[in-house]
């Protein structure tokens, strides 16, 4: 069967023109095409001091690579003068993402960018540390079996032995580590090392009821997602639910949020509530909450593994 063949001709050019081309020719642009075929997915994020010519200058080296853009998402923050942005592009790469970063090393450093850049084929790699209430634990696991949460999970972590069935069962290494007040340090140091070890990403608090250190807050900054079952800021501590359920409050909600030294006050990625009347119990405003949960550490888990998260000061960037 005959292989059509994708070339471009010259402005004017007819199909005469391609009659004329030698063998040869055609076949460049046959290697040509296929090359792009085996092009590399990256999504390159980056922000810096807001001036004209940042996006001319980034897109130029794009191009000069060959590169197709996918998608672009910018803000510039008019109060803070700086530019965020988001990239998923294509191009050929023999070298890699080593490569890349080395054709836009000079436009970083001339816009004084932070710059990250990576590697779309690469599945982050996460752990997961839950308690004893494992409803959005279930539903990172089902999302990942799906393919709709593009990630690797590692390992799963508890203090309780709960979700070892679970954890056995989908095929993960299941970490059984007892926290009080006399093994915490121990325990967080295991949880260092295993961070190290599997290569870990992101750390996803899926209902972990134990308070990280604030040495390991800050070690970790940007790499740990809490799920706070409140619509922070109302409500934060133990027993959320009971509280709004001891005010009347029509709504509650759910809050995921990057883990800081102060508690429960890290930057908000996604935030979703649900409606409640007065005729329902302190118990269904508990179930209630944990569907919403479930749905919004789920959504707050892939914003940051698809690179459309980003930090400015307390708040955060999401390009959506």
């Amino acid at each position: 069967m005959a292989r059509r063949v994708r070339c471009r001709l010259p402005d004017g050019a007819g199909l005469g023109t391609l009659r004329a081309l030698p063998r040869a020719a055609i076949l460049r642009r046959r290697c040509c095409y296929k090359d792009r075929r085996r092009a590399m997915h990256f999504i390159l994020t980056f922000s810096c001091p807001d001036q004209p010519g940042i996006v001319a200058a980034v897109s130029t080296v794009l191009a000069e690579k060959g590169a197709d853009i996918l998608e672009t998402h910018q803000f510039s923050d008019q109060a803070a003068r700086q530019l965020f942005m988001r990239l998923a592009f294509t191009a050929p790469a023999p070298g890699g993402l080593a490569e890349i970063q080395t054709c836009l090393a000079p436009v970083a450093a001339r816009f004084s960018m932070t710059m990250r850049l990576h590697d779309a084929a690469v599945l982050p790699r996460l752990i997961i540390m839950v308690s004893r209430f494992d409803h959005a634990l279930l539903n990172l696991l089902y999302q990942v079996r799906v393919n709709w949460l593009r990630a690797e999970i590692v390992a799963i972590v508890s203090n309780h032995q709960d979700s070892a069935t679970t954890a056995a069962q989908a095929g993960i290494p299941y970490y059984y580590w007892p926290v009080n007040r006399e093994n915490k340090a121990e325990q967080e140091d295991r949880l260092r090392a295993l961070v190290a070890e599997t290569s870990a990403d992101l750390i996803v608090l899926a209902r972990y009821m134990q308070v990280l250190s604030d040495a390991f807050s800050t070690e970790m900054n940007g790499r740990i997602i809490n799920i706070h079952h409140s619509f922070l800021p109302s409500f934060k501590g133990a027993r959320p639910y009971h509280q709004a359920y001891a005010r009347g409050v029509k709504l509650i909600g759910a809050t995921a949020h990057y883990v800081t030294p102060d508690l429960d006050e890290g930057p908000i990625i996604e935030q979703e509530t649900a409606r409640v009347t007065h005729s329902l119990s302190a118990e269904d405003y508990v179930a209630a909450g944990r569907s919403v949960e479930s749905q919004v550490l789920a959504r707050a888990v892939k914003l940051h593994v698809e690179q459309r998260v980003m930090l400015n000061g307390h708040r955060t960037i999401i390009f959506s």
